[in-house]
């Protein structure tokens, strides 16, 4: 399956990631699980940044219904992954995002790429919700 980058986006955040030893696979090279990870963490940072954090019970909040990245390059050990993360097709309940990673010592160049689509949820009933007018400002 192929994925296209979004023609319309909006940057809402990055930012970089040090690559760890124990990132590398029995390959050499960052193992693809770690893309993965590097975009659920620029996710939560952005989250957190914008107030969408967990609630208690009873809470609203976002969830992610598929998740997908196409690897361009090997990345590896030493370096730094800077990650842009942008806001797409936004909807009634839903929006996309995307996610760009390159190697901080060569900005530019996509490494890999990739996103999600996140639902406004309700925590209590686990039912979709129209996203409130606050996240809509930040993302549209």
């Amino acid at each position: 399956m192929r994925f296209h980058v979004p023609e319309k986006k909006k940057l809402v955040f990055e930012m970089t990631i040090p690559i760890r030893w124990g990132d590398m696979d029995a390959m050499g090279h960052i193992n693809n699980t770690l893309y993965f990870r590097y975009m659920e963490t620029a996710r939560i940072d952005w989250c957190q940044s914008i107030g969408i954090v967990p609630e208690a019970e009873g809470g609203q909040g976002i969830v992610i219904v598929n998740a997908y990245c196409t690897f361009r390059q090997q990345m590896r050990y030493p370096g730094e992954v800077l990650v842009k993360m942008y806001t797409t097709e936004v909807g009634r309940s839903s929006f996309g995002t995307y996610v760009t990673m390159e190697r901080a010592d060569e900005p530019g160049a996509i490494w890999a790429d990739g996103g999600a689509k996140m639902v406004w949820t309700d925590y209590t009933t686990e039912k979709s919700m129209p996203l409130p007018d606050w996240l809509l400002q930040k993302i549209a």
